[in-house]
């Protein structure tokens, strides 16, 4: 054999993944979910409904005034408080649909009240908490629209369900009018609070794919909650419209799934599936909601690149470890980010977020970043295409993981794709 092709093949055996063997304790299907559920509402649901990242020291009024670690909140236990909880709650009132067990039921009524005290926090209207501290009420200043489209797609599905009393459906569209009419004034950019107010964090109307699929959701949530046209009529007005300087529709884009995002949003398929978990929920909220067929074909044809692409994704579960021993330093978060300092700007804020202590940090947080949390979004976005054909590998990740050993709360996609799937007769 030639000297080159030799370094050839060698050079392809040592870039190939990883492949962990299967757990000795493999557990069904069944029993995995089960695990996840367990321990998510074990460890990760806090007394008012919200999912907090991670376990570890709740923040204190002090250091959502002074923003320690930082203003955004980023490495906090709250950092996505409502981001998480309204990307869980649908799953949830599926699993109570299903089982029609009472605790269940209640469950989810926790969620959705999670995420109401999330929007009722701050005297700032439209603003929503990531989470809430110690005090039950204090709060980082800085939202995002990262926070606010979550809180939505969880509302709506709570509202939709058949769970919601008559006064917990006026509890919702009162609240959801509130923050939607807030939005639509500022251009659909999300407030912040504190000493941030007059700011904004992130929002809706750019030219990416997430812009463009939950804008449409958000109005048409709206429309169907509120039940009032404006809100018909301002989603009617929008799908025509070519943000910025794009040459695309709002609905031609939302056809081009997340590869559309690509050049924005750099490593979607291995570290940023997680945030389009939502994205991939809308699309197939808004097929369930349009009766225009060119329209949802468009929307149909988004829902199954985003599937498409996520396959791939899908197999980096069997590169985690579960007996892998990484440090996850971020349970205590006030010695793995010392460093503090008063931030008058969210560029500030940013800066600050970054001085973590590294050594101290460790590298579970990232290993479990990108080998459990993107394969489980993966399998989330492929589920809720409902493709029958790409069930087995939805399965597969689901049943890979020791739920008990994960540090991070983002195992919860495991039961968003798993209730995304239809129920086996």
């Amino acid at each position: 054999m030639k000297p080159s092709l030799l370094l050839f093949l060698g050079l392809v055996l040592f870039s190939m993944p990883v492949v962990r063997p299967l757990r000795a304790d493999q557990p069904t299907l069944s029993q995995a979910v089960e695990q996840a559920h367990s321990e998510l509402w074990h460890r990760f649901v806090d007394s008012h409904g919200i999912i907090r990242d991670f376990v570890g020291e709740l923040p204190t009024p002090e250091d959502c005034t002074l923003g320690r670690p930082n203003a955004i909140g980023w490495w906090s236990p709250i950092e996505d408080g409502p981001m998480f909880t309204g990307l869980y709650l649908p799953a949830s009132c599926e699993r109570a649909r299903r089982s029609g067990d009472a605790l269940e039921k209640e469950n989810a009524r926790r969620l959705m009240r999670g995420l109401i005290k999330c929007a009722s926090v701050s005297d700032v209207p439209g603003f929503i908490a990531r989470g809430i501290g110690t005090d039950g009420r204090c709060h980082y200043p800085l939202g995002s629209d990262d926070q606010t489209h979550p809180w939505f797609l969880g509302l709506h599905a709570y509202f939709t369900s058949g769970l919601a009393s008559v006064e917990e459906q006026k509890q919702i569209a009162a609240k959801v009018k509130e923050v939607a009419e807030v939005l639509e004034t500022t251009g659909w950019k999300c407030p912040c609070d504190g000493a941030f107010k007059g700011d904004f964090r992130g929002g809706f109307q750019g030219h990416l794919f997430r812009d463009a699929v939950r804008y449409f959701y958000m109005l048409r949530a709206t429309h169907e909650i509120t039940k009032h046209p404006v809100w018909l009529d301002r989603y009617q007005r929008a799908l025509a419209e070519k943000p910025g300087s794009s040459t695309l529709t709002r609905a031609e884009i939302c056809a081009e799934g997340y590869p559309h995002d690509r050049e924005a949003i750099k490593s979607i398929d291995e570290y940023s599936l997680w945030i389009y978990v939502g994205s991939q929920a809308s699309l197939a909220g808004l097929i369930a909601m349009e009766s225009d067929e060119s329209l949802g074909a468009k929307y149909r044809a988004g829902l199954a690149i985003n599937a498409r692409n996520a396959l791939v994704s899908i197999e980096a579960h069997a590169q985690f470890d579960n007996q892998d021993t990484q440090v996850f330093g971020h349970a205590d978060w006030r010695k793995g980010y010392p460093n503090w300092f008063p931030q008058r700007t969210q560029t500030e804020a940013l800066k600050l977020s970054e001085m973590g202590d590294k050594a101290f940090l460790g590298k579970r947080k990232s290993y479990e970043s990108r080998y459990m949390r993107n394969p489980l979004a993966a399998a989330a976005i492929i589920a809720l295409a409902g493709d029958p054909a790409d069930r087995a590998a939805v399965e597969r990740a689901i049943r890979h993981y020791d739920y008990p050993k994960i540090n991070l709360s983002q195992f919860f996609f495991a039961e968003c794709a798993y209730y995304a799937l239809p129920a086996k007769q």
